[in-house]
Protein backbone atom coordinates (compact mmCIF):
# COMPACT_ATOMS: atom_id res chain seq x y z
CA UNK A 1 0.00 0.00 0.00
CA UNK A 2 1.83 3.21 -1.21
CA UNK A 3 0.33 5.47 1.61
CA UNK A 4 1.03 2.71 4.48
CA UNK A 5 1.92 5.04 7.98
CA UNK A 6 1.04 8.56 6.08
CA UNK A 7 -1.59 10.78 7.72
CA UNK A 8 -3.44 13.23 5.55
CA UNK A 9 -5.83 15.87 5.55
CA UNK A 10 -8.82 15.80 2.79
CA UNK A 11 -10.69 19.19 2.88
CA UNK A 12 -14.22 19.16 1.31
CA UNK A 13 -14.17 15.22 2.15
CA UNK A 14 -17.99 14.79 2.81
CA UNK A 15 -18.32 14.68 -0.90
CA UNK A 16 -17.58 14.76 -4.52
CA UNK A 17 -13.83 14.69 -5.08
CA UNK A 18 -12.87 14.85 -1.68
CA UNK A 19 -14.63 11.74 -0.44
CA UNK A 20 -13.53 9.26 -3.54
CA UNK A 21 -10.06 10.37 -2.05
CA UNK A 22 -10.43 9.45 1.34
CA UNK A 23 -11.34 6.16 0.13
CA UNK A 24 -8.80 6.13 -2.08
CA UNK A 25 -6.30 6.87 0.58
CA UNK A 26 -7.77 4.40 3.65
CA UNK A 27 -7.50 1.87 0.65
CA UNK A 28 -3.75 2.89 0.30
CA UNK A 29 -3.18 2.59 4.36
CA UNK A 30 -3.42 6.18 5.35
CA UNK A 31 -4.60 7.84 8.01
CA UNK A 32 -7.20 10.53 6.83
CA UNK A 33 -8.57 13.90 8.71
CA UNK A 34 -11.80 14.39 6.99
CA UNK A 35 -12.19 18.40 7.16
CA UNK A 36 -15.55 19.48 5.45
CA UNK A 37 -17.76 22.66 6.84
CA UNK A 38 -20.43 19.65 6.20
CA UNK A 39 -19.91 17.52 9.69
CA UNK A 40 -22.56 15.85 9.11
CA UNK A 41 -21.47 14.88 5.69
CA UNK A 42 -17.79 14.23 7.02
CA UNK A 43 -18.84 12.00 9.61
CA UNK A 44 -21.11 9.75 7.03
CA UNK A 45 -17.70 9.44 5.32
CA UNK A 46 -16.14 8.37 8.31
CA UNK A 47 -18.35 5.66 9.15
CA UNK A 48 -18.53 4.54 4.94
CA UNK A 49 -14.91 4.30 5.87
CA UNK A 50 -15.38 2.06 8.87
CA UNK A 51 -18.37 -0.19 7.23
CA UNK A 52 -15.49 -0.86 4.48
CA UNK A 53 -13.44 -2.58 7.42
CA UNK A 54 -11.35 0.29 8.00
CA UNK A 55 -12.09 0.69 11.90
CA UNK A 56 -10.06 4.00 13.11
CA UNK A 57 -8.74 4.96 9.60
CA UNK A 58 -10.86 8.44 9.45
CA UNK A 59 -11.91 11.16 11.73
CA UNK A 60 -14.07 13.98 11.08
CA UNK A 61 -13.86 17.45 11.37
CA UNK A 62 -15.67 20.91 10.93
CA UNK A 63 -13.92 23.66 8.62
CA UNK A 64 -14.63 26.81 6.97
CA UNK A 65 -11.50 27.13 5.38
CA UNK A 66 -11.56 30.87 4.36
CA UNK A 67 -11.25 31.37 8.05
CA UNK A 68 -6.91 30.76 8.98
CA UNK A 69 -8.07 29.97 12.26
CA UNK A 70 -10.24 27.15 11.47
CA UNK A 71 -7.59 25.63 9.47
CA UNK A 72 -5.17 25.92 12.18
CA UNK A 73 -7.53 24.24 13.95
CA UNK A 74 -7.97 21.44 11.81
CA UNK A 75 -4.46 20.94 11.53
CA UNK A 76 -3.90 20.58 15.19
CA UNK A 77 -6.86 18.02 15.23
CA UNK A 78 -5.35 15.73 12.80
CA UNK A 79 -2.22 15.66 14.86
CA UNK A 80 -4.34 15.49 18.42
CA UNK A 81 -6.03 12.49 16.70
CA UNK A 82 -3.33 10.65 15.01
CA UNK A 83 -0.24 12.01 16.18
CA UNK A 84 1.24 13.65 13.01
CA UNK A 85 0.53 15.49 9.32
CA UNK A 86 2.22 14.25 6.17
CA UNK A 87 0.11 15.14 3.18
CA UNK A 88 -2.88 17.94 2.89
CA UNK A 89 -5.44 17.90 -0.10
CA UNK A 90 -6.80 21.29 -0.16
CA UNK A 91 -10.09 20.49 -2.13
CA UNK A 92 -12.41 22.48 -1.01
CA UNK A 93 -13.75 24.51 -3.16
CA UNK A 94 -17.29 26.63 -4.71
CA UNK A 95 -18.09 27.16 -7.80
CA UNK A 96 -20.56 29.69 -9.96
CA UNK A 97 -20.58 32.16 -12.51
CA UNK A 98 -22.37 35.36 -13.37
CA UNK A 99 -21.24 37.75 -16.62
CA UNK A 100 -18.94 39.64 -15.15
CA UNK A 101 -20.98 43.00 -15.29
CA UNK A 102 -23.71 41.95 -13.60
CA UNK A 103 -21.35 41.19 -10.48
CA UNK A 104 -22.44 42.16 -6.98
CA UNK A 105 -18.67 41.58 -5.59
CA UNK A 106 -20.20 40.85 -2.37
CA UNK A 107 -21.77 38.10 -3.60
CA UNK A 108 -20.29 36.78 -7.00
CA UNK A 109 -16.85 37.46 -5.93
CA UNK A 110 -16.05 38.09 -2.34
CA UNK A 111 -17.05 34.48 -1.14
CA UNK A 112 -15.20 32.56 -4.46
CA UNK A 113 -11.81 34.46 -3.56
CA UNK A 114 -12.55 33.46 0.31
CA UNK A 115 -12.87 29.70 -0.36
CA UNK A 116 -11.07 28.77 -3.48
CA UNK A 117 -8.41 31.21 -3.04
CA UNK A 118 -7.97 32.09 0.45
CA UNK A 119 -8.48 29.01 1.73
CA UNK A 120 -6.17 27.03 -0.21
CA UNK A 121 -3.10 29.73 1.11
CA UNK A 122 -4.26 29.18 4.47
CA UNK A 123 -4.50 24.94 4.25
CA UNK A 124 -0.67 25.62 2.40
CA UNK A 125 0.33 27.83 5.31
CA UNK A 126 -0.77 26.25 8.14
CA UNK A 127 0.13 22.71 6.96
CA UNK A 128 3.81 24.33 5.84
CA UNK A 129 4.26 25.38 9.09
CA UNK A 130 3.53 21.83 11.06
CA UNK A 131 5.66 19.80 8.68
CA UNK A 132 8.46 22.12 9.15
CA UNK A 133 7.74 21.99 13.08
CA UNK A 134 7.70 18.03 12.88
CA UNK A 135 10.83 18.17 10.61
CA UNK A 136 9.56 15.94 8.55
CA UNK A 137 9.12 16.11 4.81
CA UNK A 138 5.35 16.57 3.76
CA UNK A 139 3.37 17.02 0.52
CA UNK A 140 0.51 20.07 -0.43
CA UNK A 141 -1.42 19.34 -3.15
CA UNK A 142 -4.08 21.91 -4.20
CA UNK A 143 -7.40 21.69 -6.51
CA UNK A 144 -7.17 23.99 -9.23
CA UNK A 145 -8.71 23.69 -12.15
CA UNK A 146 -8.85 23.59 -16.12
CA UNK A 147 -10.10 27.37 -15.94
CA UNK A 148 -6.98 28.66 -13.90
CA UNK A 149 -5.62 28.31 -17.28
CA UNK A 150 -7.81 29.55 -19.29
CA UNK A 151 -10.71 31.76 -19.96
CA UNK A 152 -14.47 30.24 -20.48
CA UNK A 153 -17.80 31.44 -20.05
CA UNK A 154 -19.37 32.62 -16.61
CA UNK A 155 -16.01 31.96 -14.88
CA UNK A 156 -14.49 35.59 -14.16
CA UNK A 157 -14.01 34.64 -10.88
CA UNK A 158 -13.60 31.05 -10.56
CA UNK A 159 -10.74 31.13 -13.02
CA UNK A 160 -9.00 33.94 -11.22
CA UNK A 161 -8.83 32.04 -7.93
CA UNK A 162 -7.48 28.62 -9.51
CA UNK A 163 -5.21 30.41 -11.61
CA UNK A 164 -3.88 31.91 -8.10
CA UNK A 165 -3.83 27.88 -6.61
CA UNK A 166 -1.57 27.14 -9.71
CA UNK A 167 1.04 30.37 -8.87
CA UNK A 168 0.65 29.06 -5.04
CA UNK A 169 1.69 25.80 -6.16
CA UNK A 170 4.64 27.17 -7.80
CA UNK A 171 5.99 29.47 -4.93
CA UNK A 172 5.30 26.95 -2.43
CA UNK A 173 7.65 24.08 -3.93
CA UNK A 174 10.34 26.69 -3.94
CA UNK A 175 10.08 28.30 -0.93
CA UNK A 176 9.57 25.00 0.82
CA UNK A 177 11.44 22.40 -0.61
CA UNK A 178 14.48 23.57 1.46
CA UNK A 179 12.00 21.53 4.34
CA UNK A 180 11.11 18.34 2.02
CA UNK A 181 8.08 19.81 1.57
CA UNK A 182 6.17 19.16 -2.07
CA UNK A 183 3.75 20.94 -3.41
CA UNK A 184 1.48 19.97 -6.74
CA UNK A 185 -1.30 21.22 -8.09
CA UNK A 186 -4.44 19.54 -10.10
CA UNK A 187 -6.59 20.54 -13.18
CA UNK A 188 -9.69 18.42 -12.90
CA UNK A 189 -11.54 18.82 -16.57
CA UNK A 190 -15.21 17.88 -16.49
CA UNK A 191 -15.69 15.64 -13.38
CA UNK A 192 -19.25 13.74 -12.70
CA UNK A 193 -19.92 15.54 -9.29
CA UNK A 194 -23.03 16.46 -7.95
CA UNK A 195 -22.13 20.26 -9.00
CA UNK A 196 -22.30 18.93 -12.23
CA UNK A 197 -24.88 16.24 -12.15
CA UNK A 198 -27.18 18.66 -11.32
CA UNK A 199 -28.11 20.12 -14.82
CA UNK A 200 -29.55 18.53 -17.81
CA UNK A 201 -28.90 15.56 -19.41
CA UNK A 202 -28.18 18.10 -22.94
CA UNK A 203 -25.60 19.97 -21.02
CA UNK A 204 -23.86 17.33 -19.17
CA UNK A 205 -23.83 15.77 -22.68
CA UNK A 206 -22.05 18.76 -23.92
CA UNK A 207 -19.53 19.08 -21.00
CA UNK A 208 -18.51 15.19 -21.64
CA UNK A 209 -18.06 16.01 -25.46
CA UNK A 210 -15.34 18.74 -23.99
CA UNK A 211 -13.17 15.49 -22.99
CA UNK A 212 -11.43 12.77 -25.10
CA UNK A 213 -13.15 10.21 -23.92
CA UNK A 214 -16.49 11.94 -24.41
CA UNK A 215 -17.18 11.01 -20.85
CA UNK A 216 -17.02 13.16 -17.50
CA UNK A 217 -14.46 12.04 -15.15
CA UNK A 218 -15.51 9.96 -12.44
CA UNK A 219 -14.44 11.15 -8.80
CA UNK A 220 -12.37 8.37 -8.46
CA UNK A 221 -10.19 8.53 -11.31
CA UNK A 222 -9.20 11.92 -9.78
CA UNK A 223 -8.35 10.11 -6.86
CA UNK A 224 -6.28 7.48 -8.39
CA UNK A 225 -4.08 10.83 -9.38
CA UNK A 226 -3.94 12.40 -5.94
CA UNK A 227 -3.20 9.13 -4.48
CA UNK A 228 -0.39 8.73 -6.28
CA UNK A 229 0.80 12.34 -5.87
CA UNK A 230 0.75 12.02 -2.09
CA UNK A 231 3.16 9.22 -2.38
CA UNK A 232 6.89 8.38 -2.31
CA UNK A 233 6.52 7.64 -5.87
CA UNK A 234 6.20 11.04 -6.80
CA UNK A 235 8.87 12.52 -5.27
CA UNK A 236 9.84 14.17 -8.49
CA UNK A 237 6.96 15.82 -8.93
CA UNK A 238 7.26 19.04 -7.48
CA UNK A 239 6.05 22.33 -8.32
CA UNK A 240 4.12 21.25 -10.91
CA UNK A 241 0.29 21.29 -12.59
CA UNK A 242 -0.62 17.91 -13.29
CA UNK A 243 -3.19 18.26 -16.04
CA UNK A 244 -6.59 15.90 -14.73
CA UNK A 245 -9.06 16.55 -17.84
CA UNK A 246 -8.99 13.54 -20.09
CA UNK A 247 -7.62 15.98 -22.64
CA UNK A 248 -10.04 19.19 -22.40
CA UNK A 249 -7.61 21.45 -22.68
CA UNK A 250 -5.57 20.24 -25.87
CA UNK A 251 -8.62 21.31 -28.35
CA UNK A 252 -11.43 23.01 -28.70
CA UNK A 253 -14.39 21.33 -30.20
CA UNK A 254 -14.97 17.84 -32.69
CA UNK A 255 -15.33 18.93 -36.56
CA UNK A 256 -17.39 16.66 -38.32
CA UNK A 257 -14.14 16.41 -41.23
CA UNK A 258 -15.14 16.25 -45.01
CA UNK A 259 -14.28 12.69 -46.99
CA UNK A 260 -11.26 13.01 -48.56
Amino acid sequence: MRLEGKVAIITGGASGIGQATVLKFVREGAKVLIADRDLAGAQRVVAEVESLGFPGAAAATEVDVSDFGQVEAMVARAVEVFGRLDVIFNNAGIAGGKPLLEHDPAIDYEPMIRVDQDGVYYGILAAGRQFRAQGTPGVIISTSSIYGEQAAELSFTYSAAKAAVISFTRSAAYELAEYGIRAVAITPGRVGTAIINQFSDELKATFASEQLRNTMTAPSEIADVVAFLASDEANAINGTVVHVDDGYSVFKQRLDLPVF
